[in-house]
């Protein structure tokens, strides 16, 4: 509504896409590009600032380990103790399912984009590429479009996480709930 917006921002950092048409909600979308494709489109393509993507199959590779997650949902702090209970049922579901991406660890998905708004240099390897929203494949409506041959002509290129210190995320992790 307010065309000027794209222009106030300095960067934007974005848990969302993905980069091996791997879905989770769909054969071939993540779940936040899926649910409203076009406003995905519009931010990938309109928006011009720096922009940073923790997309889904990136946070599939970076799983916390279970043992990280009792030592960071069992601090002594209200903090820590309302986050255990947000994710008490998700992390219950993900141990009995032995099939399930989340079966060795819990994928913290937003927690990878917030923290690189915090602090980036957690972040140790990255590809810059101009990216897209599919809009309208029967199965790709909502995947995330990954131009390694420059075919779009787009200047703008996004920054997708590949590689983290997990060490210095893990500090992040529990640092935000102390």
């Amino acid at each position: 509504m307010d065309p000027t917006l794209p222009g106030k921002l300095k960067g934007l950092y974005i848990m969302g896409g993905n980069t091996e048409s791997r879905g989770n909600t769909t054969v071939c979308g993540e779940f936040n590009f899926a649910a409203d494709p076009e406003a995905a489109y519009v931010v990938l393509n309109d928006y011009q600032c720096e922009t940073h993507l923790a997309c889904w199959e990136f946070t599939c590779y970076n799983k916390l380990p279970w043992e990280f997650c009792d030592d960071w949902l069992g601090q002594d702090s209200n903090k820590a103790r309302f986050m255990a209970k947000i994710f008490r049922h998700s992390m219950e579901e993900s141990k009995k399912d032995s099939g399930s991406l989340n079966s060795t660890g819990f994928i913290s998905c937003d927690s990878f984009a917030m923290a690189a708004a915090v602090d980036d240099s957690f972040v140790t390897e990255s590809d810059r590429y101009p990216v897209s929203v599919e809009l309208a494949g029967t199965h790709t409506r909502g995947m995330m479009i990954v131009d390694t041959l420059g075919l779009l002509n787009k200047t703008h290129k996004a920054c997708i996480m590949k590689k983290v210190d997990m060490g210095k995320f893990e500090k992040m992790m529990m640092a935000a709930l102390k």
